[in-house]
């Protein structure tokens, strides 16, 4: 015999707000990708977990070092060639709009 349930089961499965959210589906379809615009211009950006950061990186913002597993943003201009892409502590990345 399978165990009673305590909650009614929701009709659809998943909550339906999520599903006519725009932005958590472009989240759900670009792996976490979002596009933001600053004062600097367009950037793509990408949250980092802690789990996820396995390397060293220098941050651009403060000049100092983002440890392995220290959750942080990775920025990268949307028409480049990657070139571009820097790891940023996610504070720093937060506070770049005040340097321009």
């Amino acid at each position: 015999m399978s165990p009673r349930r305590n909650a009614p089961r929701r009709k659809g499965g998943r909550s339906q707000q999520n599903d006519t959210d725009p932005d958590a589906l472009m989240l759900r379809v670009t792996g976490g990708q979002r596009r933001e615009t600053g004062p600097d211009g367009e950037w793509v950006t990408r949250s980092i977990s802690g789990a996820a950061a396995t390397k060293t990186y220098r941050c651009p913002g403060c000049s100092q070092e983002i440890r392995p597993g220290m959750p942080h943003q990775v920025a990268w201009r949307p028409y480049g060639d990657g070139e571009d892409r820097r790891h940023w502590h996610s504070s720093c990345w937060r506070r770049r709009a005040n340097l321009f």
